[in-house]
């Protein structure tokens, strides 16, 4: 079987300041429920990942993340903003 992964286009959106502030926390929300579904899969914190023993050392808060950790999971949350916006809608805040 052959995949071949295609996303939506979104290079040629612009996020204002506004919305680029929601990068970091859905960041951190991206994270805690992956967390979340580590957690209650069985897994717990190793210093070393290892799929048999159910460790892994980004189990952490993500404030304690390395920052390479933080860039993957703010990649997801701003490529999530810019499909919403691409797709036609419209994000805004409460005032």
């Amino acid at each position: 079987m052959s995949y071949e992964a295609t996303t939506m286009d979104t290079s040629g959106v612009e996020l204002s300041d506004d919305i680029l502030e929601l990068t970091e926390l859905l960041a951190m929300n991206v994270h805690a429920h992956w967390a979340s579904r580590r957690l209650a899969e069985g897994w717990t914190y190793g210093a070393e990942r290892s799929d048999l023993r159910k460790e892994t050392p980004v189990l952490v808060p993500y404030e304690d993340l390395p920052e390479a950790e933080k860039e993957y999971d703010r990649k997801t949350a701003l490529e999530t903003l810019k499909t919403i916006m691409a797709l036609g809608y419209s994000i805004e805040k409460k005032r």
